[in-house]
């Protein structure tokens, strides 16, 4: 831990982390020091990738690669789709703490053979637009989710099985892909070249933002 990362979960009164809980309280949350685990933090219907540092029965500490949306509620998800309620007690930098809404069984969290989702890498649900090219032809398709290693589209042209397609966003280099499965008109791709969490965390970022900014003008509507 460097010395300029904020405190672990539970110990840092300024950040209100605790509060209202003596030292026996805390105790009887031990924490648990996570070197990684991938996990996403869904403010307001937007997706934020994040990685689990500190985690106890009552709260977390997460790694942040681009701050929060001001907001008190979230929720955070894990690979294997547990999600739990929570509250943003504190943000400094790229760190965070979580206070869950209910105590959580940190085991069962650390166990990823839990859950109802097979064993995975974290998937964000995106609203991204893109240029398919697929035998000589350049159609129109829809993001629904992306993750380090695929996506998922919506796509109105068929696609062959192990088909390799190229996809153009605009907003990330080309993305050369193979159909993993179909079910007309959605496909799973697997990345020919995967993406490093940090790279997907900062490209999917602005999108979320993006997306959360035009939702909010949307339910604005005119002045």
């Amino acid at each position: 831990m460097s010395e300029n990362e904020p405190p672990r979960f539970g110990t840092d009164a300024q950040h209100g982390v605790g509060e209202g809980q003596g030292p026996l309280d805390q105790r009887r949350a031990p924490r648990f020091t996570l070197l990684i685990r991938a996990a996403k933090l869904i403010v307001e219907g937007s997706e934020f990738l994040c990685i689990l540092r500190d985690v106890s029965a009552t709260g977390a500490k997460v790694r942040l690669f681009t701050p929060l949306p001001s907001c008190s509620d979230l929720a955070m998800e894990l690979a294997n789709g547990e999600r739990f309620d929570a509250q943003l007690v504190w943000q400094s930098d790229d760190y965070a703490g979580l206070q869950f809404r209910s105590e959580v069984d940190v085991e069962r969290l650390l166990d990823e053979r839990h859950g109802g989702l097979p064993r995975r890498q974290v998937r964000l649900r995106i609203a991204l637009d893109a240029v398919l090219h697929s035998g000589g032809e350049a159609v129109a398709v829809n993001f629904i989710d992306i993750s380090q290693q695929g996506a998922g589209i919506e796509c109105g042209k068929w696609l062959l099985m192990n088909e390799l397609v190229r996809l153009d966003t605009g907003v990330i280099p080309p993305i050369y892909a193979k159909v993993r499965w179909r079910s007309h008109p959605r496909y799973g791709l697997v990345f020919e070249q995967t993406f490093k969490l940090d790279e997907l965390a900062r490209i999917s970022a602005p999108l979320q933002l993006g997306q959360a900014l035009s939702d909010s003008l949307r339910g604005a509507g005119p002045s």
